[in-house]
C-alpha cells in the first residue's frame, strides 16, 4: 500500500538546492577554464591537437 512521505523542511530543502547549485558552479568555473587555457595554448593537464593556420 503506498504511504505519502514526509514533507521535508524549508531549510533542509534550501541546503540541498545551494549545495547542488554550488557543485553546478564549480563545474562551469573548471570548465571556463579549461577552455581559457586551451584558447591560449597554455594548458598543462590537457592535451589537444594543435592546428597551424600557416
Amino acid at each position: 500500500m503506498a504511504v505519502p512521505k514526509k514533507r521535508i523542511s524549508i531549510s533542509k530543502k534550501r541546503i540541498r538546492k545551494n549545495i547542488w547549485k554550488g557543485k553546478a558552479y564549480w563545474s562551469a568555473l573548471k570548465a571556463l577554464s579549461l577552455g581559457k587555457s586551451l584558447s591560449t595554448g597554455r594548458s598543462k593537464s590537457f592535451f589537444a591537437r594543435q592546428i597551424n593556420k600557416s
